[in-house]
């Protein structure tokens, strides 16, 4: 009966979410003291454990990200690129756009794609204020190019480093099997961006001349403070890279990255913290004590282990339905949490397999799934979260299902490519 009464409280959650009843924030936490109402989780199960409580890795990852950018900011940096970028494009908004997909989606692979939007988010506002067009397209299409792009690599996407920790795959193992495909899914989410966002388009002549008229070097307000964030960042990127050698998680690299950058620069504390996105960081700590919840009662097993019993040896059809299910899940439950859930699954699939490659390649459908299927909702992913709470900040507000019509449609081209890449590679080549 519990186990029934905690996902009526999760999809009754999930619906306030979507369909914005009510703030998401409050939607979160009304759906996470459900859970702990229902006895489905206690302080121990939603603070310390690792299967089914809050993920502080991906909470102090952002947190130090966010400190880092509100620093960064002060420097002018972003609105240099945002000059340059308009000036490369020469004030068209369509090729501005296919700038930033092609730039956040490699920024994703290299850093992650929550760090990505968090620094390119600010370069979006600007020239597109420059050019005097809505935002709104732009930053919807760099949240799905940060999900795309950063499924290429183990540190690109938090539930890689989830899924790298429990299979034992390293940085090179996720290039050489999933940056082949990603680069074929970033030039299909730029055919579709055309599309879909063809009236964003707009060409407005005066402006652009304008633009074309800026010297970029003009806004730089403090160089001195520009070389200490170039250090930091250099440095910060190079944990994330080395993070596993280092033995250091990214969310430390973060963390010491932001104190670093704050005592160099000595920056006030009321300074850099009015910059943090407090209600993105409360809405994943709510989400991951409601998932830790369906976890705790068996809900998501009891999917798994039916799946894991009804595929069997099967590989293809084992991949079909990690990479569907997965992106068809992932768009209702934050990526992070499910991949957590699932990845015991997974390598119960792959222990069963003897390690081959083909039954090594569930853990590519899952990361393929999920990663994707992160760009189906606007709670699908993290990056997807901070966008909309950047573009809330900024007087842009995306409500769940403008970014969800959107998000449906790149998903399903982007999933079904992928899965072909999955059968034709995996299975009909292996």
């Amino acid at each position: 009966m519990t186990t029934w009464l905690v996902i009526a409280a999760f999809v009754g959650a999930y619906v306030l979410i979507a369909t914005e009843r009510i703030h998401r924030v409050a939607a979160a936490l009304g759906g996470a003291a459900a859970m702990v109402l229902l006895g489905a989780v206690n302080a121990s199960t939603a603070f310390f454990s690792e299967e089914t409580g809050v993920d502080w890795n991906v909470i102090f990852l952002l947190l130090g990200m966010m400190i880092i950018v509100s620093i960064v900011k002060k420097t002018g940096v972003f609105e240099y690129l945002a000059i340059w970028s308009a000036k490369r494009a020469r004030g068209r908004p369509f090729a501005v756009m296919v700038m930033l997909i092609v730039i956040t989606a490699l920024a994703s692979a290299l850093l992650d794609n929550v760090t990505t939007v968090l620094l390119v988010a600010p370069v979006t506002l600007l020239v597109c204020d420059r050019l005097g067009v809505s935002p709104i397209p732009f930053l919807i299409a760099e949240a799905m190019a940060s999900n795309i792009g950063g499924t290429a690599t183990l540190i690109g996407d938090p539930p890689n480093i989830i899924i790298a920790s429990r299979s034992g795959l390293g940085f090179n193992d996720f290039l050489i099997n999933l940056a082949p495909v990603i680069i074929v899914l970033v030039g299909a989410l730029v055919l579709l961006c055309r599309w879909l966002f063809r009236s964003a388009f707009v060409y407005d002549e005066k402006r652009a001349a304008r633009v074309m008229r800026l010297d970029e070097r003009d806004v730089i307000k403090d160089k001195g403070l520009l070389v200490q964030c170039g250090i930091v960042l250099s440095l910060v990127m190079v944990g994330f890279i080395a993070h596993g050698a280092l033995d250091i998680d990214p969310s430390l690299v973060a963390l010491l990255g932001a104190g670093a950058l704050v005592a160099v620069s000595r920056t006030q504390p009321g300074e850099f913290l009015d910059e943090v996105e407090w209600m993105t960081l409360v809405f994943f700590m709510g989400l991951f004590v409601m998932v830790g919840a369906l976890v705790e009662v068996g809900a998501i097993a009891s999917v798994g282990t039916w799946l894991a019993d009804a595929v069997g040896d099967n590989y293809l059809l084992a991949g079909t339905g990690l990479i569907f299910g997965s992106a068809a899940l992932s768009g209702v439950i934050d990526n992070i949490p499910f991949v957590a859930t699932l990845a015991p699954i997974v390598k119960d699939l792959v222990d069963a397999g003897g390690g081959s490659d083909q039954a090594t390649s569930m853990w590519w459908a899952l990361a393929l799934g999920s990663d994707l299927g992160g760009n189906a909702t606007a709670v699908g992913a993290s990056a997807n979260v901070v966008i909309i709470g950047i573009a809330a900040r900024n007087g842009h507000p995306i409500s769940f299902w403008h970014f969800t019509k959107y998000g449906l449609v790149v998903t399903a081209v982007t999933v079904t490519i992928a899965w072909a890449y999955f059968a034709l590679r995996y299975v009909a080549l292996a």
